[in-house]
Formats: C-alpha cells, sequence, structure tokens
C-alpha cells in the first residue's frame, strides 16, 4: 500500500471512531453534525450537481433514480449488454422492461445501436461508464434528447473518472454511484445518486426514506408524498467515504500514471497482436483493456495476474443473467413483461457483437494502491 492510500485509510479509521464515540449511527440523527449530509455536499461539489442522495448501494441508486424520474409498468429502458446485472435488474425493480444494447468496441454503449432499439415505449437509457471507461455521453445525449428519453448515467465502476471535462455521472438527467469493496471509493457497501433536477431529487429522496421528506429548503409536508422504502446509508459508511472522497483525484491520477507504465511495458505488442481499448477522454483515461485479435489470445493473457477476459467475469455479461432471461415476476399482479406486452429478446442471441469484442478483450488492473516502483515491476512481468 502506498503513502496516499495509508493516509486515506488512517483518516477513515479516525472518522469511524469519531462517529462510534458520538453514538449516533443512524442517517438522520447526527443532526448538522451528520456525516451523510457532509458526505451528500462534499459529493454533490467534487461532482457540480445541484444534488447527491446517499443510499445503502449502487443497485439502491439506480432505482431510486428510475422512481425519482417516473419511470415503471410498461415502461423500456435500455441498457448495455456488457455491465452488472443490477443496471437491467434496476428496471425491473420498478416495474419497467430492460432493452439490451449492444457495447462497441470502447466497450461501452453504441450510440448508433442505441438508436436502432428504440420504440415507443422507451423511456429512459442507463449508459454505463465501464472499468473507468466512458461512455460517448455527446452521442447518447443526442440520441435521447431526439427521442424524448430520461439517461440515467451508470458511474457506479467510474466514481472520479471525466468524460471531456465533465465528471461521470453528472452529465445526465441523473447519475448512480456505487461504493461497494470493488470500487474506486468504498465503504462495503453503499451509493449515491446525483441530479440537478429538484423533482427528480424529491421523489428519489423520499422513495429512500419510506416516503417521508425531511430535507430543508424542499416541499417537505407539501410534497406529493410517495410511498418508499428504507435504502438510507449509515453513518459510518459516509464516515469512512468522506476521506478517500477528498483523496479521488489523486487516486484517479495514479491510475492514470499506472495505465502509462503498463502501456510502456506493452509497447513491442501494441499494433502486433494487441491494441489498447478506443478510449472516449483518452487524454484523461484511467482505466485499461486490451484488445486481442482472437479469444484465444486473449484466454491466454487473461491468465496472468491482474488481467482478466472480459467474457469470463460472470453477471458483467448479459448472457449470465439467469434471473432476467428467468423472467419469473415477484408476483402475477406485478410482471414488468406483461405490463409492456411486447416479446423482448433477452435470449444469447440478443447482442451477438458485444460477445464477440468481450470474448477478446482483457481488462488490466492499475492497483492505484501500489507505489509507484511496485507496478513497475508488476507491469514487467505482466507484458513479459
Amino acid at each position: 500500500m502506498g503513502l496516499a492510500a495509508m493516509a486515506t485509510t488512517a483518516r477513515g479509521m479516525a472518522a469511524t471512531v469519531r462517529v462510534l464515540g458520538r453514538g449516533e449511527l443512524g442517517r438522520f440523527t447526527g443532526g448538522d453534525r451528520s456525516e451523510v449530509a457532509r458526505f451528500e455536499s462534499e459529493l454533490a461539489g467534487f461532482l457540480g450537481t445541484s444534488h447527491a442522495l446517499a443510499v445503502n448501494s449502487g443497485t439502491s441508486a439506480l432505482v431510486a433514480a428510475l422512481v425519482g424520474a417516473g419511470i415503471g409498468p410498461g415502461d423500456e429502458v435500455l441498457v448495455p449488454a456488457y455491465t452488472w446485472v443490477s443496471t437491467a435488474a434496476a428496471a425491473l425493480a420498478v416495474g419497467a422492461v430492460p432493452v439490451l444494447v449492444e457495447v462497441d468496441a470502447s466497450l461501452t454503449m453504441d450510440p448508433a445501436d442505441l438508436k436502432d432499439r428504440i420504440t415507443p415505449r422507451s423511456r429512459a437509457v442507463l449508459p454505463v461508464h465501464m472499468l473507468n471507461h466512458v461512455a460517448d455521453m455527446d452521442a447518447i445525449m443526442d440520441v435521447a434528447a431526439a427521442h424524448d428519453l430520461v439517461v440515467i448515467e451508470d458511474a457506479c465502476q467510474a466514481i472520479g473518472v471525466t468524460y471531456r471535462g465533465r465528471p461521470a455521472g453528472s452529465i445526465g438527467h441523473a447519475g448512480a454511484f456505487s461504493f461497494n469493496q470493488h470500487k474506486n471509493i468504498r465503504s462495503g457497501e453503499g451509493g449515491a445518486l446525483v441530479t440537478r433536477d429538484p423533482k427528480l431529487f424529491e421523489r428519489a429522496s423520499m422513495y429512500h426514506d419510506v416516503g417521508s421528506y425531511e430535507r430543508a429548503g424542499f416541499a417537505g409536508a407539501d410534497a406529493d408524498l410517495i410511498v418508499g422504502v428504507n435504502l438510507r446509508m449509515p453513518e459510518l459508511s459516509a464516515a469512512v467515504l468522506r476521506p478517500q472522497l477528498a483523496g479521488l483525484r489523486a487516486q484517479i491520477a495514479r491510475r492514470g500514471r499506472h495505465r502509462d507504465i503498463m502501456l510502456s511495458a506493452l509497447s513491442d505488442r501494441i499494433g502486433r497482436d494487441l491494441e489498447p481499448v478506443p478510449h472516449h477522454d483518452p487524454a484523461h483515461a484511467a482505466g485499461l483493456a486490451l484488445a486481442f485479435p482472437s479469444a484465444e489470445a486473449a484466454a491466454e493473457f487473461g491468465a496472468r495476474r491482474g488481467v482478466h477476459r472480459l467474457i469470463d467475469t460472470g453477471r458483467h455479461v448479459y448472457t449470465n443473467w439467469r434471473s432476467l432471461r428467468a423472467r419469473n415476476p415477484l408476483h402475477p399482479g406485478f410482471d414488468p413483461y406483461a405490463a409492456n406486452g411486447t416479446e423482448i429478446d433477452h435470449g444469447p442471441g440478443a447482442c451477438p457483437r458485444t460477445l464477440e469484442i468481450l470474448a477478446r478483450t482483457c481488462v488490466v488492473d492499475l492497483a492505484p494502491e501500489l507505489p509507484t516502483p511496485a507496478f513497475r515491476l508488476l507491469a514487467s512481468r505482466t507484458a513479459g
């Protein structure tokens, strides 16, 4: 672990002790000292959005954002075929139906295929920034505007990453983030949504707090109340996240430096038997994936330490979304597919181009927690 990571860990431990000492562990018990409220304010400032809502997972953030946007039964939500299953599951949770969209060579939603899969029932699109690779948001926003679609960015894997000068998650009508164990900042579990739309925020906030609304500056008792559930983030999670957020820009910069180191180590092979996956903001790239000429070549490289072939990453690939393909509703009276009234293809043949791309692509762990000398050694071994 590098010095920066050690310092961040120490600050998180101190914050945890502080919260435990106060004995106020719930979202609304801390008053002005609430760690969650401070984290929300700091997150909104970091991303340049008007509002931030901390919740208990990235999945919850997606669901709350869809509720906030008024998405429900009969609606279609367009999602990429390469993403964690929660992106599609969130649509089903509100009674909508996910529609699969191919990814392109960037590993993100293909704007051309997005346009082709829009129907009169389409209401929202969830572009996903996978592995710190940002989606082509300008093109996606143009398609969405032409068809009056709500854009909710799934930035669960990309907090701190930018797209042409704008933070991922801040470009669409709302953005969702995850803070589970594998994300850029983490609290074991946790998530957040951000938006500039006060009505979307109001509905999402009510939904996440069992239908109540306790925020200064909003309608409160005069709001159009909706039924909700409990998605609140606890104080300890926010206490752990705040120092990590403060150090996030430095962490993303380390990812960029490590990317350059790995590419330098692989330079003899680039253009010969592998290519870096294209990036929609290459000057600020914080992730690295490599495309190979064949699935076999990718499988061989994917066996190396710190490398994974994408087709082998479980429920990130739509063909492994068994619960989605089963189409068993929670209750006969709550069946998103029946409400939609059309046949939606979630079978293995729905997005063949995505499967072909994933089969010959590997992701490389940029290990920002490692000191630079240690990562240079790792890069040399990976490339060798």
